[in-house]
């Protein structure tokens, strides 16, 4: 292209030489995601990337979706950019997972993303995240009641460690990235009218029914009003609480080992771990964990129960701590020996004389296509 508008997307978080998918649906984001990673690639101190492409087909909207596969491939073949087409079926796994649309969606594209690193057709996957999309992850986050790792919001940069050498055994990381969470929509938009590019609009990121949507087109407009800059406010607190998060991970590798312990006691000392698939266990000193600041108490809990695969809300963090006798909640929960609660995916506590055992004797979530949730993604296609 030569247009002198640039779009600007973090360059740093690719490296000259890699190669690069972009996830292309066809809409605004992704679109010109694709068109300024092409002229970083011309610009003169070039990104020096290879570029490819995939668009997710997922099985919905009919000729809408098929009109927008048409037009991927069409805009690939005219850049010259290879291009890889994958078909999901997202009501099958709404039937099979229970999922609501979205996730069901989400899921599956996420794990077509994952595919595509693992098999190594790419050494880095782009998605087109924006700053007004982590500005209403956020906002969604907030609303919902999430604590920092929430408030997070949609990270640049997700790695998962995979053995890709099979030969040498040699590990790699494969990572999705996200260069446009400092632009904005309008930039967005604006960017490819100068370039005199068309994009696809879907019609499902107006339906109000969508939390989402009602975030971005009732909301949000709203919260303008009182604050101009509030999607930068909180892209910014979206920084600051991956930041926490970062240290108090560190500061939690050392105190964890000090507080839980894995399995549970067994007559004659020891502990027993269980072996059955899908069953594990583990305990929570209550007299250590009483000598802790709350801070520091919330988050052994919510370590405790994610180690067996479980995420806690925030009135399930408060009942345990309850349990263990260093919260109240309404109604009260008992902090006596023999005390038991039942919570989500699975999750049972017992309160001994001594400990806060927490159990799971079904796996809480099997991820049939990721291996992982998809992390911070926004409804609808950019």
């Amino acid at each position: 292209m030569t247009n002198e508008r640039r779009l600007a997307i973090d360059q740093s978080l690719m490296s000259a030489g890699e190669r690069v998918c972009v996830a292309l649906s066809g809409g605004a984001d992704s679109t010109a995601l694709l068109l300024a990673l092409i002229d970083a690639n011309r610009a003169k101190e070039s990104l020096g990337v290879v570029l490819s492409v995939v668009h997710v087909h997922h099985g919905l909207r009919g000729a809408n979706a098929d009109a927008d596969e048409a037009f991927v491939r069409d805009l690939c073949a005219r850049l010259e950019v290879p291009l890889m087409v994958e078909r999901v079926d997202v009501a099958a796994r709404q039937s099979h997972e229970r999922e609501g649309l979205e996730e069901a969606a989400r899921e599956l594209r996420y794990g077509v993303f994952w595919r595509v690193l693992i098999e190594c057709r790419a050494d880095v996957l782009a998605t087109a995240h924006t700053l007004d999309d982590q500005a209403e992850t956020v906002m969604m986050k907030l609303i919902r009641g999430a604590w920092t790792e929430g408030i997070g919001g949609i990270a640049p940069v997700v790695e998962q460690p995979e053995n890709r050498d099979q030969r040498s055994g040699a590990g790699t990381k494969v990572r999705i990235v996200r260069p446009m969470l400092r632009v904005r929509r309008a930039e967005v938009e604006a960017f490819l009218r100068e370039c005199g590019q068309v994009w696809r609009e879907d019609a499902t990121n107006k339906d109000l029914s969508l939390t989402r949507n009602r975030v971005r087109h009732e909301l949000m407009p709203m919260l303008r009003t009182f604050n101009p800059g509030i999607d930068a406010t909180l892209a910014r607190l979206s920084e600051i609480a991956r930041d926490e998060e970062a240290f108090w991970d560190r500061e939690m590798a050392k105190v964890l080992p000090q507080v839980v312990l894995p399995g549970r006691p067994v007559r004659g000392g020891g502990r027993a771990v269980s072996t059955v698939t899908g069953n594990s266990s583990c305990a929570i000193e209550v007299e250590r964990l009483r000598a802790m600041p709350s801070a520091v108490c919330r988050r052994v809990v919510r370590a405790a129960a994610r180690s067996l695969g479980c995420h806690l809300s925030s009135e399930e963090t408060a009942k345990l701590l309850a349990l263990a006798g260093l919260a109240e909640v309404h109604p009260p929960i008992a902090a006596r020996t023999g005390a038991r609660l039942e919570l989500g995916h699975g999750l049972r506590a017992e309160r001994t004389a001594r400990e806060l055992q927490l159990r799971v004797e079904a796996a809480p979530f099997v991820a049939k296509t990721t291996g992982r949730k998809a992390v911070g993604e926004p409804a609808g296609r950019g």
